[in-house]
């Protein structure tokens, strides 16, 4: 691990506890309390509702699971110099479409599950595939396209749930088949299952395709600089495409593992899941490294679990949303602060 990555995680480190320090004075007004009192109020509800039982823990991971994915989509797309905003829609869209799989009978299971899964990476793939090739081809912003794509995805989710697909007196599908669910490793009412460990071997995975693979470089090159990317004979418009397409993958895949373990059917959406939002964080905070994305996952999934016992200790749950919110600012500002330098020191060399 080179000395300019541990600097950035050591930021990520930093951000995470100024975050925190500045939520107790949230605490402090909110309860009345001193800073002291504030700081250990705070502190040990966070700690109690991710981690002080072993029910807790075990959510946490569940919470944790689906934000390894979407963290890996997001870092697939920053280290192209993308912001696929559109992790959202391709973590629905894999949902959906493995609730579609899943409700087929009679395929053997051992064939029903990566039938499933690959359901999933497609949809999502297909999800991103449209925002990258106007990107590519006509240069339009993948933000803007990737939002709308969005909330595509919510209202076409809803159409089927809600229409063709819908259960009777539910808001919801059927529940899939029990040859397309996920093993639960503490029997059916615990929701911990075989998905985590395939979003772990998903981060080895991106890990190996950003350094050990020549596609993995021209990737990374074309994020880093374009200009000396194109120049060296990288193909720019591919990459980009294959960055989107990759990052809908991973997205979609870890939307068929949450219908295949943990919610076992497609339901109504009101409003997006935000585990494509909160990726964007999980990111950040990982430095778009994929080992630094799995702890990422872990603390934000143990701090959205948290948020309930939150409030029986009569704080505001979106105190944990604070949390976060400061985290990506700091983390944000360090971006700013290195492109102030870098064009600085630009300056410098054309008027030296």
């Amino acid at each position: 691990m080179n000395k300019d990555l541990i600097k950035s995680f050591l930021v990520s480190i930093l951000s995470i506890l100024l975050a925190l320090f500045i939520s107790v004075f949230f605490v402090m007004w909110a309860k009345g309390y001193g800073f002291v009192a504030a700081a250990q109020l705070l502190f040990t509800s966070i700690w109690k509702g991710s981690f002080g039982t072993s029910m807790n823990l075990i959510e946490s991971f569940v919470f944790a699971t689906p934000l390894i994915f979407t963290g890996l989509a997001h870092a697939v797309a920053f280290k192209t110099g993308l912001f696929n905003i559109g992790v959202e829609g391709q973590f629905i869209m894999g949902m959906t479409t493995a609730t579609l799989v899943g409700l087929i009978p009679g395929i053997p299971k051992i064939i029903h599950i990566p039938l499933t899964m690959m359901a999933g990476a497609l949809a999502g793939m297909a999800w991103a595939a449209v925002p990258g090739y106007l990107k590519a081809k006509i240069g339009t912003n993948e933000v803007v396209n990737t939002i709308m794509m969005n909330f595509i995805a919510q209202h076409f989710t809803n159409y089927l749930v809600m229409g063709p697909f819908h259960k009777p007196n539910s808001a919801s599908t059927n529940v899939i088949q029990d040859s397309a669910k996920l093993y639960r490793f503490l029997g059916e009412y615990n929701r911990l299952n075989v998905g985590i460990f395939i979003g772990v071997i998903c981060a080895f995975l991106v890990y190996f395709l950003f350094w050990k693979t020549t596609t993995g470089y021209e990737i990374r090159a074309v994020g880093f600089s374009p200009s000396s990317a194109e120049y060296g004979g990288i193909n720019i418009n591919k990459n980009i495409v294959l960055a989107m397409v990759i990052s809908g993958a991973i997205a979609g895949i870890g939307g068929a593992i949450h219908t295949m373990g943990v919610q076992h059917q497609s339901i109504q959406l009101f409003g997006f899941t935000n585990f494509g939002m909160d990726g964007i964080a999980v990111a950040l905070v990982g430095k778009s490294n994929p080992f630094g994305i799995l702890l990422s996952a872990l603390l934000f999934g143990a701090l959205n679990f948290s948020s309930g016992t939150l409030m029986l200790f009569g704080i505001p749950k979106t105190i944990v949303y604070l949390i976060q919110g400061i985290v990506i600012i700091f983390i944000a500002g360090e971006y700013v602060f290195r492109l102030i330098i870098k064009k600085r020191k630009k300056g410098a060399l054309v008027n030296g």
